[in-house]
């Protein structure tokens, strides 16, 4: 079969397992297995692939076709501009993630801030933010310590690991310092509702995606926790789920803080929480 036939067979397979985007799957799978650039590929559609290429291949596209995410197949992904490992040891960074840090670069008022970041998972948020402010000083926590060996990988992989420090807390329990931002992407998802969720997210770490019966309950107690924890005018940013921000957004002020901002996300759903303390 030529490279083109195969793009071909396997862009049909996937659309039969419904998988978005299936010719750009396809390609970035043939791509991986070739070891060459996705673009490259349009410079040799007639060229016949060998037994030994297809092989590999054929394991990667049903894989994919059972709702294994393209990101853990491809063992990275890209977020703000980097690349990332990524693998099941963490949550898959998602699109609305990298908006959030997008609309942190404008609210952090110091390059010289001391920043922390709650539930890293593979530890995007803290390691994109230290490569924009490179003055900062910057800590990352998780319960998981899978998604803190992960996080901890990208670190080197960036030449960050003397710059970026990970430790294991359950939410704020092993902090002690205090911070000019604190930033959250805590686990949002009722457990009942499970059954909403596509193949590709079940493959996620259930630490990473649950939180009890309502699904703000983690985010409920880091708000509660977080005051003890910013300096006077320090920013809390949450990224929540759809249906919490009035709850929370009364939480927050409960908790006396203020400048409370909701914010949408592209597709225009409700998805940011920022307010400052003190």
């Amino acid at each position: 079969m030529t490279m083109l036939d195969v793009l071909q067979s396997t862009t049909a397979y996937f659309k039969k397992r419904k998988i978005d985007n299936p010719r750009l799957n396809a390609e970035h799978l043939l791509a991986h297995v070739l070891g060459r650039k996705r673009l490259d590929l349009y410079l040799e559609f007639e060229r016949e692939l060998t037994e030994s290429e297809l092989v590999p291949l054929r394991e990667v596209v049903r894989r994919r076709g059972e709702g294994e995410p393209l990101q853990h197949l491809l063992g990275t992904v890209e977020f703000c501009g980097h690349i990332f490992l990524c693998d099941s040891r963490a949550l898959v960074p998602r699109p609305e993630t990298e908006e959030l840090v997008e609309l942190l670069k404008s609210e952090i008022r110091s390059p010289e801030s001391e920043i922390l970041d709650v539930g890293t998972g593979s530890g995007v948020i803290a390691l994109t933010l230290a490569t924009e402010f490179p003055e900062a000083k910057i800590s990352g926590t998780d319960i998981s310590e899978d998604a803190l060996a992960l996080a901890r990988e990208n670190a080197a992989r960036l030449d960050l690991s003397d710059r970026v420090r990970f430790f294991k807390s359950n939410l704020l329990e092993n902090v002690d310092e205090i911070f000019d931002l604190i930033v959250a992407n805590l686990p949002y998802i009722a457990a009942q509702d499970r059954h909403t969720l596509s193949r590709e997210v079940l493959h996620d770490p259930e630490v990473a995606l649950f939180a009890g019966g309502q699904g703000d309950e983690l985010v409920r107690e880091l708000i509660g926790q977080t005051p003890a924890r910013l300096r006077p005018g320090a920013m809390l940013a949450l990224e929540i789920g759809l249906g919490q921000s009035e709850a929370l957004f009364s939480r927050l002020a409960e908790k006396n803080y203020r400048d409370i901002r909701l914010k949408n996300d592209y597709s225009g759903k409700p998805r940011f929480l920022f307010a400052r303390y003190g």
